[in-house]
């Protein structure tokens, strides 16, 4: 009888699910996050493999095909140059998407490390970063964007720095307000009875309970990041000529909208498609890592 009920004991242990698969679970139920990561896969699969399907080069001129529509031989058209549309907008998921990567990954690790130092130990620390996080909040992220990549100088590295740049508050704000509920909890308290160091409550306790919204607010700003380097790209201070970028894309075509809209439409279309599905599966991300939004 003993074995019997040790057995069945580990039986119901094994069926009750961790924090994350729950989370997976949770996602998986919602089909509009599910389209959402389909989406952003898809971008990722065409930028990894982008090579092998794109039919020419990405700076291949053929000045007697310049402006050609969608064609059999060229599926998007061709630019202004004669270059293939389809080979640079394969080519620009590569751009648009490592910039949003790299960009948000550098809010996160800055804005984590400011967030969790003002949170916990508060007093004169919160309040200095506090205060440099207003006064960033305070402009518009593109004007602050922009007036970055004026002091550096106009760049594709550049751009991703002041991306990064303009992001780190609310990544930092985000962890403060974590942090600021998580270091009363009973648990935190005994580590420190029991003389926990400082450094390590910090790693091993307070950051991975704070990753939650960390990673649904990372979701959401990669796509916001893809938003504001094709800005400063379309602005002439991202991606340099020839870059396929998809906002220096669009900015070379908009002399030729009403005769040759393709070279706009693809690019444009190219750019909607990635942000949303990075807001769809930042949705649901949110609504499989928050408790309030389950039943």
């Amino acid at each position: 009888m003993a074995e019997t009920a040790i057995k069945q004991d580990q039986a119901e242990m094994q069926k009750v699910a961790g924090p994350w698969k729950e989370a997976w679970r949770g996602f998986r139920k919602s089909k509009v996050a599910v389209v959402g990561m389909g989406i952003v896969i898809f971008f990722v699969l065409l930028a990894i493999f982008g090579p092998l399907i794109t039919p020419q080069g990405i700076n291949e001129q053929n000045l007697s095909q310049r402006l050609m529509p969608p064609s059999s031989s060229h599926w998007m058209g061709t630019d202004d140059f004669g270059r293939d549309i389809l080979s640079r907008v394969v080519y620009g998921a590569r751009i648009s998407l490592w910039v949003g990567f790299l960009a948000v990954i550098g809010s996160v690790v800055v804005g984590s490390i400011l967030g969790i130092l003002a949170g916990y130990y508060g007093r004169w620390v919160d309040t200095i970063i506090s205060r440099i996080f207003d006064i960033m909040l305070a402009f518009p992220s593109i004007l602050l964007a922009i007036a970055v990549v004026s002091v550096l100088g106009p760049s594709l590295r550049n751009a991703l720095i002041a991306i990064a740049i303009i992001n780190v508050p609310n990544f930092g704000r985000l962890i403060r307000s974590k942090v600021l509920s998580i270091k009363e909890d009973e648990y935190i308290m005994s580590a420190k009875a029991i003389g926990m160091k400082d450094n390590r409550i910090l790693v091993s306790h307070i950051l991975p309970n704070s990753m939650a919204p960390v990673i649904v607010q990372g979701t959401l700003a990669i796509a916001t990041a893809i938003i504001e380097a094709a800005a400063l790209g379309f602005l002439g201070l991202g991606a340099q000529a020839p870059s396929p970028e998809w906002g220096k894309m669009l900015a070379d075509s908009r002399s030729y909208l009403t005769n040759a809209p393709w070279t706009m439409i693809f690019p444009g279309v190219a750019i909607m498609l990635t942000v949303l599905g990075f807001n769809l599966m930042g949705d649901g991300l949110r609504d499989a890592l928050d408790p309030r939004m389950k039943s």
